[in-house]
């Protein structure tokens, strides 16, 4: 009977428990901010039938209006794909197309934050030159990274280090572990910018060191994305960092409010200690990423270490977001690695190291770039590890230009996908990139959501870009550049491991897929850049 008693009252703890989080949904933030926005489209449709009924007065008006904004659309300096996804609502639903358009390419914020942006830059600007002697280097032993890292120094305002050196971790659970002893090590600063932080073991353990580092004077600063944390965080989560005395912001929080910033997204990953070592990768601060907690099969993530000068880059990184919304001006001269701080000599500090970061808000796509360069330049191989595959045309012909011309072009994807019109998209691409050549592999145990490109035993990239239209352009993002340094044998060994645990896809494969699959991947293409 006892048993029977026990058995009922945990289905009812099972049944509140499910009631409280369907109530959290319904009362909480973003069903406010969904309902708040489809008032407002919900507004736009309505004026949009008021106004319908007064067309033979105002059609021409709206025609002309229409091939205005098209003209514009076709001459914005922006890539094809974004161009497409627009043009076809506004030509096929003209009025709520075009009106729909202008009101999100007000972008008033987005104006503001590209000023204060811009602003922060230019203030770290003497603390980011380049060293001649390192460049000298790099031009004797390559001249096409030489270019590259003058591009990325140009437009995208990070030099080129050397002096420099690089762990890489082939899974969450090893940089967890890393990133906890370094902190425990902090004596001046911590800076944490993270897209996800949720409560669980990782965070909360994470949590208590801080606290701890907090009440020994060093200062914590703490950033995470408003979309990110949106659903796994409290509204007033920030309020409880800054009574354990940490230093907390969100970055960019959620509005009720149609506009084109709500895409900009925080998604980068930076942990930076002491301005001597700073750590970046796909990994946020969640319990799936170091498989504590198990949502899409095993979950496979990467991130790296450094230590030495090209620290002092993410250290400004932080910085420049963090100040965004900022009115008192930084001392950015303490946070840079205390000169009586010396790393051990056994660390191997030779080859070179280019953290770069990328914007949304200029009209250069940084990350994209360098994944073009090391395809475009590549001799033997590529090999590439990505959670998405939302490709534009360019990428698409750099992949297959490489694999036709005898390049080992080889990318591992998830085969549990967190996303299912993601993975949808990515398979659209399969039968194209595989009849030219590029293999194409997925992940059977579980989830890829690293973020790596490695090529020829000389050159690798590690970060938090994807490979898709969000991360290539519209996110906030950070990677590390890294050429002849000996961490690369690292990364391309993981990938040699990781390729035990996966399925290549053949084109015969393909047509297992059910037909709307088929049709609903080829579809969403249309819109893949508004995704």
């Amino acid at each position: 009977m006892n048993h029977v008693k026990k058995q009922i009252g945990g289905v009812e703890v099972q049944r509140m428990g499910r009631i409280k989080k369907m109530l959290r949904i319904i009362f909480g933030r973003s069903m406010f901010a969904v309902i708040s926005l489809m008032i407002q489209i919900l507004v736009i449709a309505a004026a949009y039938r008021f106004l319908s009924f007064y067309l033979a007065y105002f059609y021409g008006a709206v025609t002309l209006l229409s091939a205005l904004v098209i003209i514009y659309i076709l001459n914005k300096e922006e890539n094809p794909s974004f161009k497409m996804s627009w043009m076809i609502p506004v030509t096929a639903v003209p009025v709520f197309g075009t009106f729909f358009y202008m009101l999100v390419e007000l972008q008033i914020i987005e104006r503001f934050m590209e000023k204060k942006l811009k602003s922060s830059m230019d203030e770290t600007e003497c603390y980011l030159e380049q060293n001649p002697r390192v460049m000298e280097r790099l031009l004797k032993a390559s001249r096409r990274n030489a270019n590259l890292a003058h591009y990325i120094k140009e437009y995208g305002h990070y030099p080129t280090y050397g002096n420099t050196n690089a762990q890489y971790y082939p899974l969450g659970e090893a940089m967890f572990e890393a990133m906890k002893r370094e902190i425990a090590d902090a004596r001046r600063f911590i800076f944490l910018e993270f897209f996800i932080i949720e409560r669980g073991e990782m965070w909360d353990s994470l949590l208590e060191l801080l606290e701890s580092k907090s009440r020994e004077g060093v200062e914590v600063r703490i950033m995470y994305d408003g979309m990110g944390s949106l659903t796994v965080l409290p509204y007033n989560y920030i309020k409880i960092l800054q009574e354990k005395g940490l230093k907390a912001k969100v970055f960019s929080p959620i509005k009720p409010v149609i506009s084109s910033y709500q895409n900009n997204r925080d998604h980068r990953k930076i942990l930076v200690i002491d301005g001597h070592t700073a750590f970046t990768g796909g990994i946020n601060l969640a319990d799936e990423y170091i498989n504590r907690k198990v949502r899409f099969g095993h979950w496979k993530d990467t991130g790296i270490m450094l230590k030495g000068d090209a620290v002092t880059s993410f250290t400004m990184m932080f910085l420049q977001m963090w100040n965004i919304s900022e009115k008192e001006p930084e001392k950015y001269d303490q946070y840079l690695r205390d000169p009586e701080y010396f790393y051990p000599l056994e660390l191997n500090m030779e080859g070179f190291v280019i953290p770069y970061g990328d914007s949304p808000l200029d009209k250069e796509s940084v990350g994209e770039e360098v994944y073009l360069d090391i395809i475009n330049n590549a001799r033997y191989y590529v090999h590439i590890m990505t959670p998405y595959l939302i490709l534009d045309y360019e990428m698409v012909k750099a992949l297959t230009f490489a694999a036709k011309r005898g390049v080992d072009v080889s990318i591992i994807l998830p085969h549990i996908p967190d996303k299912k019109y993601a993975f949808l998209l990515a398979k659209s691409h399969y039968g194209e990139l595989i009849r030219a050549g590029v293999k194409i592999w997925e992940y059977t145990p579980g989830f890829m959501h690293a973020k790596v490109f490695t090529s020829d035993d000389t050159k690798a990239a590690v970060g938090t870009i994807n490979l898709d239209f969000r991360s290539l352009y519209l996110h906030f993002e950070c990677g590390t550049y890294l050429y002849r340094n000996e961490v690369i044998r690292d990364v391309e060994r993981d990938y040699q491991e990781t390729l035990s645990s996966c399925r290549r896809i053949a084109l015969e494969d393909i047509p297992n897929d059910t037909w709307y699959e088929r049709f609903a991947g080829r579809a969403l293409r249309l819109f893949a850049p508004l995704m």
